[in-house]
């Protein structure tokens, strides 16, 4: 839709001396811009409403042990605008509720701008939710990874370290993109990277700091063919899923790719595409996360999709579709749907 706004000017005018500021209205001039609504979410795709990208999924029990399930997105906007987290909620993956600002920028000392792609994580009864902000291009910038630390899902979250936990570029990944993954043994571990590479660091129990490998070092590449930005990794029947976006980001082309491994550090030799574009339905089908049902072989892909008509790099929705696998264990490709998924048997 084309919204039109009346102008409210704030100007620096000044005087002997001094600099004040003022207000003019000017009710002759209009500011017209081609703003789109997001589209409302229906019993279907997306499955909430607003511009939202990079959604993570977590399933958390709630206090009287019923199973939850959370997704922490972005708040697609333009870098400078990128101030907050929102998440949401749902019991049964069709009707979800809002939580509004979990994290602000004003609880990170350090983070001026691009918060982005949350990764959450309960640990030892608290909540952790890891971030990127900044948007760094060099080591020289402050910005970086970071982590904040609540006591129940949907916040509010504070600072944890009170600076980036990853704030330099190793191995020429960029710190953002992060996703935390708990293996069997109770070591966590830490996938990141942009700019087409990806790491492995190893969490410290208190997620305050990192921990060498065997080798003396923090951080290994781990980057597989096709790699671009927003790493994830789940396990089933043993063996180790790594998945990834590729293409880019702004484009039609952007797309989910993933390997197997039998451990959590690979090696991760490609695949194939299991998650993209359908001209009749949607673009930009990308970064990820998976929900996996407790006690069941159910799996669930979240992603955000650019709306059909839409040119707006930062137009971009949340959704969710089936994800199966075959005999052998091989994902299947994922129809991206304007259905959605049904809602799930709460009472089991």
């Amino acid at each position: 839709m084309m919204r039109c706004t009346r102008a409210l000017h704030s100007v620096l005018i000044a005087t002997a001396g001094a600099i004040v500021a003022a207000s003019l209205v000017i009710p002759a001039y209009s500011v017209c811009a081609n703003v789109a609504d997001p589209p409302d979410a229906g019993n279907g795709n997306p499955v909430f409403p607003g511009w939202y990208a990079d959604p993570e999924a977590a399933v958390f029990r709630d206090p009287d042990g019923s199973v939850r399930y959370w997704i922490f997105p972005t708040y697609s906007a333009r870098y400078d605008n990128q101030l907050h987290f929102d998440a949401f909620s749902s019991t049964d993956l069709r009707n979800w509720q809002k939580h509004e600002r979990v994290l602000e920028r004003a609880s990170i000392s350090w983070a001026r701008r691009a918060m982005w792609a949350p990764a959450a994580v309960e640990h030892e009864g608290r909540y952790y939710l890891f971030f990127g902000a900044n948007d760094i291009q060099s080591d020289d910038e402050l910005g970086g990874i970071g982590v904040a630390v609540a006591d129940r899902p949907e916040g509010p979250y504070q600072d944890h370290i009170g600076k980036p936990l990853v704030d330099r570029f190793h191995n020429g990944a960029q710190p953002i993109d992060q996703f935390v993954f708990r293996d069997d043994d109770g070591q966590h571990y830490m996938f990141y990277g942009g700019w087409r590479r990806c790491n492995v660091t190893r969490l410290a129990p208190d997620f305050k700091s990192l921990v060498p490998f065997e080798d003396g070092t923090f951080f290994r590449e781990v980057t597989p063919a096709g790699y671009v930005e927003g790493p994830f990794m789940f396990v089933r029947d043993g063996r180790y899923y790594f998945m990834w976006s590729e293409g880019g980001w702004t484009g039609p082309d952007y797309s989910v790719a993933y390997a197997i491994a039998d451990s959590p550090l690979g090696p991760f030799n490609r695949i194939g595409k299991i998650l993209q574009q359908d001209p009749e339905v949607a673009t930009g089908a990308g970064h990820h996360s998976v929900i996996h049902v407790p006690d069941s072989d159910e799996y669930y892909i979240v992603y955000h999709r650019r709306p059909l008509g839409e040119t707006d790099r930062d137009h971009r929705v949340v959704c969710i579709d089936r994800m199966e696998f075959d005999a052998e264990g091989l994902i299947k490709p994922v129809k991206i749907t304007f259905e959605g998924v049904p809602p799930l048997n709460t009472t089991r």
